[in-house]
Parts: C-alpha cells; sequence; structure tokens
C-alpha cells in the first residue's frame, strides 16, 4: 500500500478522507476495537470549518453540533452572571465562518468515519502496533496479533502517547501546564438548564463546569481537581464530585457514559519526520484542551500533510516537497502551544487569537512572493473567500483535491488539471498560485515570470 495510517482519531481520519480522494491506497489502523467514545476536544474552529467544507464534510458537522452557550457562574445556588465563552468575531466575505463549532468528538468521528468509507477508505480496527522498520523503499509494520503491513510512508497520528513515536526513538519536549489534576466525562444530569455552560468554583479556586454538549443529551463535565488528588472516574466519584461545588444533589448525575483523567501539559515532538514515518496531532504535539486548539491543530497537520503525500506518491513532485510538512507544522504547533497555554492562565481570551483563520506560511521554503508590491493577500496567506467578477464564490474553485491559479487574463501553459479563474478585487493586484490546503503558494505580477518553474518544483504540474 502507499500509506499506513496509525490512528482512527479525527487525525488519521482525516488523512485518510484526504488520501482517498486523491486515489492513493492508504489504510487507517486504530488499536481501539471502535472509535473513541468520548466528547474531550468538542470545539471546532472556523479555519477548521474551512478545512471540513473542502474535504466535503462541513454540513454534516454542523448537523452534529450546534453553538456554544454562555457561561453561567453559580456561587452557593445562587446564579451570579453569564458571559460569552468567546470574543466575538465579525464575518466578512473573505471569512464567512468566524463562530466556533461545538461537536462532541465521537460525533465529529463519526461523521469523519462515513466520510472516509463514502470515498472507498478502509479502517482496520483491534490492530496494536508493536514495532517499526523501515529500509529506503518503505517501512514494515509489526502488530500485536503477529500480522505485518508494508507501506510507503507511515504516518503516526496515534494519540500523544504514540507508539509510532517511540518506535522511531523521537522525544517530546514539553512541560507541565498546571500542577492540578484534571477530569472530563460525558454524562447525563438533571436540573440545569441547556442553555448555558453552568461553572461553579469552590473557595479552594478548584470546581467543575458542566456543559450541555450540543447534538446529544449529555453535558460533559471538567473538573479541576486540590493537587495531589486521585480522581475517581466511577459514577460514584463523580457524583461526589458534582455534588461537593454545585447545588445539584448527587442522584441529580443520573449516568455516566465515559470518563477520563490528565494533567495538563504542552510539549512538542522533537521531529516530526523520521524517513518516511510522519508525526501528526497529538503523537506530535500535546496542547492543554483550553482554547479548543489540539484537535484543531491536528486536523490541519492531515490536511498540510495529504496533498504532499499525494503529490510525491503520483510522481508530480519530488521527495523534498515532505520535508515542508515538518517546516511548515512543526513552527505551527509550537506557536499554537503557546496560545494553549495562555488560555489555560487567562492570558489570552478566546476570539480572533484561537480561531486559527490568521494561519499562514509566509515564512516558509515552499512559498514565493515576487511582487516588488504586494497587496493584501500574500504568498503564504490562508486563501479568501469571496466572488469574483463572474460571480464565482473561492471557497466553491478551491473545494477539491486540486491546484488553483486565480490570474486576470487565461495562462496557456496551465494544464486542465489546475482550475483556473480571475481573483476577487478584494485580493488586489496579481496572480495567485493556490494550493490544494487553501493557502496562496506563489505570487507575481504575472504568470510569465517564475510560475512554470515553481509549479513543475512543487508538484502544482509537472515541468515542461
Amino acid at each position: 500500500m502507499d500509506v499506513l495510517i496509525v490512528g482512527a482519531g479525527a487525525t488519521g481520519l482525516t488523512l485518510g478522507i484526504d488520501l482517498a480522494r486523491r486515489g492513493v491506497d492508504a489504510l487507517v489502523v486504530e488499536a481501539g476495537e471502535q472509535l473513541f467514545p468520548g466528547s474531550r476536544g468538542k470545539g471546532i474552529q472556523p479555519r477548521t470549518q474551512e478545512v471540513f467544507d473542502d474535504l466535503g464534510v462541513r454540513d454534516a458537522i454542523r448537523a452534529a453540533g450546534g453553538p456554544y452557550p454562555p457561561q453561567l457562574f453559580w456561587k452557593n445556588g445562587e446564579r451570579l452572571a453569564a458571559r460569552p465563552m468567546f470574543d466575538e468575531v465579525a464575518a466578512d466575505e473573505g471569512t464567512p465562518y468566524t463562530d466556533p463549532l461545538m461537536v462532541a468528538q465521537w460525533r465529529t468521528q463519526e461523521v469523519l468515519y462515513a466520510r472516509l468509507l463514502e470515498l472507498g477508505g478502509r479502517v482496520g480496527f483491534g490492530q496494536t502496533l508493536t514495532g517499526l522498520e523501515q529500509d529506503a523503499q518503505g517501512v514494515t509494520a509489526r502488530f500485536a496479533d503477529g500480522r505485518t503491513a508494508r507501506a510507503r510512508y507511515v504516518v503516526a497520528a496515534d494519540g500523544g502517547r504514540s507508539a509510532v513515536r517511540r518506535a522511531v526513538g523521537v522525544g517530546m519536549t514539553g512541560e507541565s501546564v498546571d500542577p492540578n489534576p484534571f477530569l472530563v466525562a460525558d454524562l447525563r444530569v438533571r436540573g440545569l438548564d441547556r442553555d448555558h455552560w453552568h461553572v461553579f468554583v469552590g473557595d479552594d479556586g478548584n470546581g467543575v463546569a458542566l456543559c450541555p454538549l450540543a447534538g446529544t443529551d449529555d453535558f460533559q463535565l471538567a473538573a479541576k481537581l486540590p493537587e495531589g488528588t486521585a480522581a475517581d472516574l466511577s459514577l460514584a466519584g463523580v457524583r461526589r464530585l458534582v455534588s461537593a461545588y454545585s447545588h445539584l444533589d448527587a442522584a441529580d448525575v443520573t449516568e455516566l457514559r465515559w470518563a477520563s483523567d490528565f494533567r495538563p501539559r504542552a510539549a512538542l515532538a522533537d521531529r516530526f519526520r523520521v524517513g518516511r514515518v510522519f508525526l501528526a496531532g497529538d503523537a506530535a504535539h500535546v496542547h492543554s484542551p483550553a482554547g479548543g486548539q489540539g484537535l484543531n491543530t491536528s486536523v490541519q497537520d492531515a490536511y498540510n500533510l495529504g496533498w504532499k503525500l499525494g503529490a510525491v506518491l503520483a510522481g508530480d513532485a519530488p521527495d523534498a516537497l515532505l520535508d515542508t510538512y515538518e517546516e511548515e507544522r512543526r513552527a505551527n504547533a509550537a506557536a499554537m502551544l503557546d496560545l494553549s497555554t495562555g488560555v489555560h492562565h487567562g492570558e489570552v481570551r478566546r476570539g480572533e487569537a484561537t480561531v486559527q483563520l490568521g494561519i499562514g506560511y509566509r515564512e516558509s521554503s515552499l512559498t514565493e512572493e515576487t511582487r516588488a508590491d504586494p497587496g493584501p493577500v500574500r504568498a503564504g496567506d490562508r486563501a479568501p473567500d469571496g466572488r469574483n467578477a463572474d460571480g464565482v464564490r473561492m471557497f466553491d474553485a478551491f473545494r477539491g483535491p486540486h491546484w488553483t491559479l486565480l490570474a486576470p487574463e487565461p495562462v496557456r501553459t496551465v494544464p486542465e488539471s489546475v482550475r483556473r479563474l480571475r481573483a476577487p478585487e478584494s485580493y488586489g493586484s496579481g496572480v495567485f498560485l493556490v494550493r490544494p490546503d487553501g493557502y496562496v503558494a506563489w505570487a507575481g505580477d504575472t504568470a510569465a515570470r517564475g510560475l512554470a518553474e515553481y509549479a513543475g518544483r512543487t508538484g502544482a504540474w509537472k515541468a515542461r
């Protein structure tokens, strides 16, 4: 096979979808017997919504969740104040999605899994990786049941305790974000409205928050426990916790569906690529859940890597293109780790800083800005939405695995595989080559100077 993806979380499923629509022979394997059952990563940021739009799942994701309710703070059984979870970010033609969506992680993964199967992709459950060996032609993976698999490339999407990362000897550098243990759980609760995210803080600064999970009948419990406390993940333990910090009785917690404990930390893998093996998602970076950056950064890892693997496997680009995955995504992950930690400590507000619409690759070696006087959209920037003079919407034009050329006049040397149209006026003057992941790769005053060479080098189209 071409690609073995280890881990059927949001990262692995996103990559599987992107590769499947490119006709790449890929297999996703998962150690568990089913998809992850909990709600942990429930925030879908606007940039990730744009990714899901391109992958054909945004409508299903929206139907699976809903908007975030305001937080309601309680004290001694009395309502104190309500405030929005996020600062408002204004929408415009270039940024149509600005509000985060709340979707339980298990529901996000169900949607992605269904899309993968629709595209002919495969997931093998109950396959625990025990080792890897790679050579010049590919990678051999070994599993606990004695089976082996051979692939040209392997992608680790198997979480913070990644077996793949350990197998290739990559370390993680990081630190604790909070000395207190935390508990997260999905449960059923009576006695609370579903119009608010209910927050109960004790005199010791610890407490619980109960958030109604959009698209479900559940609440997500997030609890900060006293330092040195051992989390009790049983129904009885969760009931004691809720009754200790809120006005609810223990019996008001009627059902416990899933629970986990963790200690918030920020950690970054020392490398994102070792030969034919790539690290993505939590296998490459571990975040505090504050600010909703972890799952979103992970999805965008997959989105960055998918088109590059596709180009190299098709013979349209050299293997060196794959080096830009680590270059672009490791720097981005480091910035998102700092952001998550800042939100956790109350130093950064959720809003414009956390929607991930400003992420770009201006400093990447894959980016070329050749204009002497660039306009509002530069090479390396996210290509905004908008409509051109012909009434074509950019996000409609970008949707799919192709490159897109935005030029005021037809360019004869461009192959049919590249979508060609005029840019909206909001882009400013020039010619823009947009990558399959929606970033401007090359910008110039005309297509005649440098575009063909760039396209041949990067796989936009083969050099003539």
